[in-house]
């Protein structure tokens, strides 16, 4: 069987312009990490809305047009939850997908609500028929199946702005 690298994954990921959509958002979790070690949360620092830094919005900034839309969509519509689904591996990450330290590449990493993004994870892990088959294979060298198809996005790797 073919692992995942093999099999198109990338497909529709990068843009013309070379820009990765995957990572392409702003980095919120620092922002928020920085405002809890200073005790701003959650008074003068609410951590149910973070909002995108002024940097990021600047003309000049490194942001394809497909997330400067999915933000104004964002900032017009708020949501709570939300879901990213993309091909490769058979695992539901949940938050969040950046290292509390950083310098390491895998960190458990979990939000305030880390058992509901469990428990959400694991109702879809267990109810997508193409995850919850035992004789599935593993994709790259990682068998989530070990861990009910589900895991920390950050104790599994690293992703600033995804």
């Amino acid at each position: 069987a073919q692992g995942s690298e093999l099999a198109g994954w990338a497909s529709g990921r990068w843009t013309y312009e070379g820009i990765d959509l995957n990572h392409n958002f702003a980095d919120l979790n620092t922002a928020l990490w920085d405002a809890e070690d200073n005790d701003l949360v959650p008074h003068q620092f609410p951590n149910h809305y973070i909002p995108i830094p002024e940097y990021y919005t600047f003309a000049n900034a490194t942001v394809a047009p497909e997330t400067r839309a999915v933000i104004d969509w964002m900032q017009r519509y708020p949501f709570v939850l939300s879901a990213n689904l993309h091909g490769g591996e058979l695992v539901v990450t949940y938050p969040f997908d950046m290292t509390r330290t950083y310098w390491k590449a895998q960190e458990l990493t979990p939000t305030a609500d880390d058992g509901v993004f469990r428990w959400l994870a694991t109702v879809y892990a267990t109810s997508n028929l193409a995850m919850a088959r035992d004789e599935r294979r593993p994709c790259h060298y990682d068998d989530f199946a070990r861990s009910g198809n589900i895991i920390n996005g950050a104790n599994w790797h690293t992703v600033p702005g995804s």
